[in-house]
């Protein structure tokens, strides 16, 4: 699950794209002004944002001591050299950088900061993957295309490939209706920036901001198509966003629709080497977790953890943590493989709380990665998962992984959290307009619209999505152990989801729709976690964790 650009997914261009644009720009809302960048920090009653209260938090820690709490980072990689991340990223003692050699005997070589599932030898990676329906409806169609229920074998196997087929049908016609609008979107912004660098007299090599194009005086038809073009391609980011920001997210998002529409399927065995379909086939991977999608991973720990009060980057959640890199999500999907190994990784190595910011519509081995949820359990670590950013109903259109296990044990794990998107002011738009939801199946709702963290190479990014809303929900579980170490991870999620006061009576925009709907019908809590309010639960708790 990455983070993209909204208006990739709804804009609905036609080729001639600079004369269509005038319109948009008559019509075109006037930009609200930039939120604080800490604002899913603050409090709504003293600051006017709908924020976790955690200055209202630490006040409440003054005078008590912490422990350190080691945190899975399950996602894209991170930039291990970003000076935010300096001295809280996990080291593995009992490892020797840089000899060759597995020196703790866990399997992983070198395996300093954490691990890369999607690494191969040479330092090689596959990054760069595609939809796991694409992968499933290649892997099956040669033996059920021509097949009907009366005629094929094993039925169940049957009932699967309709189910991805359904999924790949519905995924393919979307890229190829992406494509054929983002394309020459793309194309337009990439010949026109040029036009705009010469306006503002800028050099070949640098940037321009959304607020250079909002200050930009259109002097002719022509300056002014170009001006339209910007501002929508603008539209979402924040002031200080530039143009490379935005080149680069489309770019990634068109390779993620062209691995739909044309992918590589022997990418994994040409760059990894290993079978996905044999769990524990052999060792593989590598230890190289910074390549160039590392960015979501790298804004993911940030919120968790960046060291605070430094006057840089920016303030993480939790003020005493070790960040543990793994690398197993691509852009694409996710192997349930590497999912599962990840988590058996994270566990085996002293991870207390994991963070998951990422999740797909198919999972041929979800037993798999049932069994590492069970781990973790059986281990007493919590799991904080992102509910994904298809304003979809996951009651209905669940997503994977998920805590409703394969084989009935479980439809709701004690130790599992799934979180939602909410946005800046208790109005209409309090539920993000992308965030997924659910009465059932998700829990609460965390900040995740324009969400400011570090980036690679020492920058920082602001975006929307609930890959940013969980890793807040675990930067406050840490800090809940880090001050309350006898909690069991049950009794943390516990304290966590009390800490959401229903919110009856707010009426707000369902997400992806113009129907209103009370706050509490979207989650199962009803309302939006707080940092505070969590403590001061925590804070009354008798501990349960086994030392």
């Amino acid at each position: 699950m990455k983070i993209f650009p909204k208006f990739l997914a709804s804009c609905f261009l036609p080729v001639i794209l600079l004369v269509s644009l005038n319109a948009y720009a008559q019509t075109a809302p006037k930009s609200e002004p930039d939120p604080p960048k800490n604002w899913h920090t603050l409090d709504l009653k003293t600051d006017g944002y709908f924020g976790i209260s955690l200055k209202q938090a630490y006040e409440f820690l003054k005078g008590k001591k912490s422990s350190t709490v080691v945190v899975g980072i399950i996602d894209s990689g991170i930039d291990t050299l970003q000076k935010d991340l300096q001295g809280v990223l996990w080291v593995n003692a009992k490892e020797i950088a840089g000899n060759g050699k597995d020196d703790d005997h866990n399997g992983y070589v070198d395996d300093i900061h954490g691990w890369n599932f999607l690494g191969g030898p040479g330092g090689k990676c596959d990054f760069s993957e595609t939809q796991e329906e694409v992968r499933e409806y290649n892997k099956l169609k040669g033996k059920y295309f021509t097949q009907t229920e009366t005629t094929a074998g094993n039925k169940k196997e049957y009932a699967y490939w309709l189910r991805v087929k359904t999924a790949y049908d519905s995924t393919i016609s979307k890229a190829g209706n992406e494509i054929s609008q983002i394309s020459p979107f793309m194309t337009a912004m990439v010949e026109t920036s040029g036009i705009v660098k010469r306006v503002l007299h800028l050099k070949a090599d640098q940037t321009f901001t959304k607020s250079d194009i909002e200050n930009l005086k259109a002097t002719n038809d022509t300056l002014q198509e170009v001006k339209n073009l910007w501002t929508l391609a603008f539209s979402d980011e924040v002031a200080n966003s530039t143009n490379v920001k935005v080149l680069k997210e489309t770019g990634e998002y068109m390779t993620r629709l062209n691995n739909t529409v044309n992918p590589d399927l022997e990418a994994r065995k040409r760059i990894v080497g290993d079978d996905p379909d044999v769990l524990k086939d052999k060792p593989y991977g590598n230890n190289q977790l910074k390549f160039s999608d590392a960015s979501h991973g790298t804004g993911v720990a940030g919120l968790v953890g960046a060291i605070r009060n430094n006057g840089y980057g920016i303030d993480g959640v939790a003020d005493n943590v070790r960040l543990m890199a793994i690398k197993a999500v691509p852009i694409g999907d996710e192997y349930d493989k590497d999912e599962a190994n990840a988590i058996h990784y994270a566990v085996d190595n002293g991870a207390k709380i994991i963070n998951m910011s990422f999740g797909k519509r198919i999972s041929p081995h979800k037993e798999w990665v049932d069994e590492a949820f069970k781990y973790a359990a059986a281990h007493d670590v919590l799991l904080v998962q992102a509910s994904g950013n298809d304003n979809e109903d996951m009651d209905l259109n669940p997503e994977y992984p998920n805590d409703t296990f394969a084989d009935g044990s479980a439809t709701d794990a004690d130790n599992v959290i799934n979180v939602g998107a909410s946005g800046m002011k208790p109005d209409e738009n309090l539920a993000s307009t992308f965030s997924n939801y659910g009465k059932k199946n998700v829990d609460l709702f965390a900040p995740g619209v324009k969400i400011t963290s570090i980036d690679m190479d020492e920058e920082t990014q602001t975006d929307d999505g609930t890959s940013f809303s969980a890793p807040i929900v675990t930067g406050i579980a840490a800090l809940i152990l880090e001050y309350y170490p006898d909690l069991s991870a049950r009794q943390i999620k516990q304290a966590i989801m009390e800490s959401a006061t229903p919110l009856t009576g707010t009426m707000v925009l369902k997400p992806g729709t113009k129907d209103k709907v009370d706050f509490t019908t979207l989650c199962k809590t009803g309302g939006i976690v707080n940092a505070y309010r969590a403590l001061e639960i925590a804070s009354k708790m008798k501990g349960e964790r086994k030392q």
